[in-house]
């Protein structure tokens, strides 16, 4: 009973010394696959959601996510002369829900006055969802279904403290993913074989770039937990 007892003090505490934040996200996203550009940080499209921040100590916090993007996948703004010739021209939407880890470089103190500023890294799980689409004849299919798949984001960032509650960040996540469709050229399933192009050995990735703007709350920790 002891133990019990002393097991249910030891997560009171333990909620009460977190410190939460819940926000939204905006910018741009973009697709890097084998139709269009190959750059992984040029936006074609904007990208919004809402996130969720558990800092459970000063170094590391745990996140949640839900981010929706349209990108644009245009041979014709390609680098490569091959891609302008073909001339094909994909859209499509994206959209994720992720949950994972957010590690702080530097000792991140909301509960202290002052500035509270440090440069981040975020990985974690990541599901999305996107349109079903494949091209014939030189035009793009879109027979109105959708797929999904999961990804790894690798997330750098920064975020700063404007006033006690609002917290100002910005952040460029690649996700590597693993589907090759994103793009329409590596339709999956025997009926779409011949629809198929590319390199269909590499998966495709997209990016999601812009800024966080969160509000944060929760009570003040014991002098030992965050100290």
């Amino acid at each position: 009973m002891r133990t019990i007892i002393l097991m249910f003090l030891l997560v009171i505490g333990t909620v009460h010394a977190q410190t939460y934040e819940v926000g939204l996200f905006a910018g741009g996203a973009n697709v890097i696959g084998d139709v269009g550009r190959t750059n992984y940080l040029l936006p074609t499209g904007p990208a919004y959601g809402g996130v969720f921040k558990w800092n459970k100590s000063k170094r590391y916090a745990y996140r949640a996510s839900i981010i929706k993007g349209n990108v644009v996948n245009d041979d014709a703004r390609s680098n490569l002369s091959s891609r302008v010739q073909r001339g094909f021209r994909v859209e499509n939407s994206v959209v994720e829900y992720s949950l994972g880890m957010e590690f702080h470089f530097v000792e991140y103190n909301l509960h202290k006055l002052g500035p509270a500023f440090t440069p981040y890294l975020y990985t974690g799980v990541t599901y999305f969802r996107y349109d079903f689409n494949y091209i014939d004849a030189l035009q793009v299919q879109d027979i109105n279904q959708k797929d999904g798949s999961f990804a790894i984001p690798m997330t750098v960032g920064a975020k700063y403290r404007l006033s006690q509650f609002l917290i100002l960040g910005a952040e460029i996540g690649a996700r590597y993913t693993l589907t090759d469709n994103l793009d329409a050229s590596n339709p999956e399933g025997s009926n779409f074989e011949q629809f198929r192009f590319g390199n269909v050995f590499s998966d495709d990735w997209y990016v999601f770039s812009g800024i966080t703007l969160t509000y944060t709350f929760g009570r003040k920790p014991c002098q030992d937990c965050f100290e």
